[in-house]
């Protein structure tokens, strides 16, 4: 099987990203500056703990705040990711992982369907961690799962330390989006829809 990578860049008034996945990878993350440290760690995070390559290069306007850079990262990403799945054949299209960390515990459960939707009850209690601002959170996968035509849910079953939280979800999505896109030998080059088309 030929490794899925796709490359996407986008340019705005705001921001100028250009992203690299490669969902077959090893988790190379060598290559990743939002001018956001916390958030290059959870990009990292996604990487390591998904075995995606992944590059990731973002000049935003961030003397502004960091919203149009975490956002607009996950749009492209969400469109990287959609361009690297492909035609979804032979692949499960659902997945779905529960990330300990410390205290927190975080289920993430994803569908490639080519439906965007988005839900989540991740409580975070501090305006910041680092330089991110935490309502981005939100708004970053919300924006990942319009750009993927994906669902991505998640569900907080403990957690009191903004940073385990939020890491915790990142590396649960990772897990549950490499289960989603593997391959099912069953299927082979079939879809898992009743549809015909996914």
């Amino acid at each position: 099987m030929a490794d899925r990578i796709a490359e996407i860049s986008r340019k705005t008034e705001e921001t100028d990203i250009r992203i690299k996945i490669n969902l077959d990878g090893k988790g190379d993350a060598s290559s990743v500056d939002t001018g956001i440290g916390f958030f290059d760690h959870m990009l990292k995070s996604f990487a390591k703990h998904g075995l995606f390559d992944l590059e990731v290069a973002v000049k935003g306007d961030l003397y502004v705040d960091s919203h149009h850079s975490i956002e607009d990262t996950g749009i492209v990403l969400g469109k990287a990711i959609k361009k690297a799945v492909g035609d979804k054949a032979g692949i499960k299209r659902y997945g779905s992982f529960t990330m300990p960390m410390d205290e927190a515990l975080i289920l993430s459960a994803v569908d490639l369907s080519g439906r965007p939707y988005y839900s989540s009850d991740i409580e975070l209690t501090v305006p910041r961690v680092g330089y991110f601002d935490t309502e981005m959170f939100q708004e970053f996968f919300y924006a990942v799962s319009y750009g993927a035509e994906m669902n991505i849910h998640f569900k907080q079953f403990s957690g009191v330390n903004n940073h385990h939280i939020i890491e915790a979800a990142f590396k649960a999505f990772a897990n549950a989006l490499k289960m989603a896109v593997s391959k099912e030998e069953r299927l082979g080059d079939g879809l898992l829809s009743t549809k015909g088309a996914l």
